[in-house]
């Protein structure tokens, strides 16, 4: 490890050039406003959704970005693009679409002022020549999943007592609702009137 490593970056992990999401910023070097624009597709990571909806690992995912050089770092602006798969937020029908995301974020230069001057988390760092952007990407699909995905924007979601599809049952369907306080009563009275072995006797 060397020496003139800060503990914040003995503390980080390393970028890994093999991975799809590394880009290499030697080819900007340091002059600001040199530019360079690269579109990938690359397999999704996993953990890309919430617990209804998300991108399957594996799926493809393209990625277009800008890497600009300035001051303090590079700045990284893109979309990333990819197949949306969950359930139905109302009838929990599956679900599909396209997800469209974008994304714009500072990875400062390890001896830049912004380096010397903020936390771990409060911005991305360049790791030696390289600079890993799935961090980027992971949370910008994940803030841009829909919270209640639907089937169609009208779906009108499952029948609280049968739990069948609303949509598939004729209109006006619903379910005589007895009120359990007079369940008890009822059921009683019923017996009440039925006819036992000495109804047909009288008194003499």
């Amino acid at each position: 490890m060397p020496e003139n490593m800060t503990p914040m970056q003995r503390g980080r992990p390393h970028a890994d050039p093999r991975s799809p999401f590394v880009y290499d910023a030697r080819e900007l070097g340091r002059r600001p406003g040199s530019m360079r624009e690269h579109r990938r597709s690359v397999p999704a990571p996993a953990g890309l959704g919430l617990d209804i909806v998300g991108i399957p690992e594996g799926a493809p995912l393209a990625v277009e970005i800008r890497l600009e050089s300035v001051t303090e770092g590079v700045l990284v602006t893109g979309t990333a693009t990819g197949p949306l798969t969950g359930e139905c937020g109302r009838c929990l029908d599956p679900v599909s679409d396209e997800l469209v995301v974008d994304f714009c974020e500072l990875f400062a230069y390890p001896d830049s002022v912004t380096d010397e001057t903020t936390e771990q988390d409060e911005v991305h760092r360049i790791d030696g020549d390289f600079l890993d952007i799935e961090p980027v990407v992971r949370d910008a699909v994940v803030l841009g999943l829909p919270w209640t995905p639907l089937c169609r924007p009208d779906c009108a979601g499952l029948c609280p007592t049968c739990g069948q599809r609303l949509d598939d049952l004729p209109a006006g369907h619903a379910h005589e609702l007895l009120d359990p306080r007079w369940a008890a009563l009822a059921a009683f009275t019923d017996a009440g009137h039925e006819p036992g072995p000495d109804s047909s006797t009288s008194q003499e």
